[in-house]
């Protein structure tokens, strides 16, 4: 399974847009925005999901699954489980290590969702 979270941040540490995604894996530009504009896992057809995959793996990108361990030796990004920051004295935010406060993981993807769709917008 892959979530349009996981399409987009991929594409991003790929540094490629949607229509190079598109011919990478040899589907159709509206069926990759349709794709990334799902809500948490991405349903379709088994074999378009699977050329998605394909592509990011051949250009390198390993998509990690939840509760899956890595088997890649590269750097890399993922989700963690939300609470495991520093609670504030004075209020409900999450700081981290900075002191500056976090935003929950499912506000942080909605932010990076509408982030992703001004960008694309202006491409």
């Amino acid at each position: 399974m892959i979530t349009a979270a996981q399409m987009r941040a991929a594409r991003a540490l790929l540094g490629i847009d949607q229509r190079e995604l598109a011919i990478l894996s040899g589907i159709s530009q509206p069926t990759i925005q349709r794709m990334e504009a799902s809500d948490g896992v991405v349903r379709g057809v088994v074999d378009t999901l699977m050329r998605v995959v394909a592509a990011f793996d051949q250009a390198g990108i390993e998509l990690i699954g939840d509760n899956m361990a890595s088997g890649g030796s590269g750097r890399g990004v993922r989700f963690k489980e939300p609470g495991t920051g520093v609670r504030s004295k004075d209020s409900e935010t999450v700081a981290g290590e900075t002191g500056r406060p976090m935003i929950a993981p499912k506000q942080r993807r909605a932010q990076g969702a509408a982030r992703a769709r001004r960008i694309e917008g202006s491409s």
